[in-house]
């Protein structure tokens, strides 16, 4: 019986002859927001599409509810939003989500339902070109849950956006979670670690550490999940 979301195993990504993802092993339950911290060009987006099944892989497997990552049979049960807004700029809020609807085969009255979701109902007639940062980031947000994904996978979609809009996605993340649904973010800023229920720390390709916030803090001694990565970074003999 599958009971984690994804499971990856020594997972190991090549492109142009750098190692970019190295022997990750590690599971995503179902139900939680799972956090993946690092800086910038650690290799987050690479994993995020090897999880989704868009990156060729070069060694190692990743499972997504016991099926090969890319499976047809995944496709309605993943929600993946990029770190670039994934929407037409030159269609309102609402015609965007009509037409994904419709190539998704949803029915309309879920476009609604995922407007209210994402706090974006009163801009729905809104021409997306003319929407600040945030809010097209939560119209690709909403494109993402219009099939009632089981994961929901998020490459840094919080990057740009002030404090009260991040406050309010990372509700919305811990709302989804508690429907259900495996929630996998990424993100480079340290003081979003505590939104997470667990978290993977990565740098230079390789996770380096795994568990809840609260635990990484007491394994390093550190205040914070930053100063606990720094702690992590300089005790590894790489």
């Amino acid at each position: 019986m599958v009971t984690d979301a994804v499971e990856v195993t020594d997972l190991t990504v090549v492109r142009r002859g750098k190692e970019v993802l190295r022997d990750l092993r590690f599971a995503v339950p179902p139900g939680e927001v799972t956090g993946l911290l690092g800086p910038s060009g650690c290799g987050k987006s690479t994993l995020m599409r090897a999880i989704v099944g868009v990156q060729r892989i070069s060694s190692g497997s990743v499972a997504v509810f016991g099926q090969p990552a890319g499976a047809k049979s995944l496709r309605d049960r993943i929600g993946y939003v990029t770190q670039a807004p994934s929407v037409y700029d030159d269609l309102t809020v609402a015609e965007n989500l009509l037409f994904f609807a419709r190539v998704l085969g949803v029915d309309k009255d879920r476009v609604a339902r995922c407007l209210e979701q994402v706090d974006l109902a009163d801009s729905r007639a809104s021409v997306v070109s003319q929407l600040s940062g945030g809010q097209r980031s939560r119209v690709s947000l909403a494109v993402a849950l219009l099939g009632e994904p089981t994961l929901i996978v998020l490459d840094e979609p919080t990057v740009g956006l002030d404090p009260v809009l991040r406050k309010q996605l990372w509700g919305t993340f811990h709302e989804l979670a508690d429907q259900g649904a495996a929630v996998f973010v990424s993100s480079h800023v340290m003081d979003e670690a505590d939104r997470c229920d667990r978290l993977l720390l990565m740098r230079d390709g390789v996770i380096i550490a795994d568990g809840t916030p609260q635990d990484l803090r007491e394994k390093t001694g550190a205040a914070d999940i930053e100063q606990a990565f720094l702690t992590l970074v300089e005790g590894d003999p790489a």
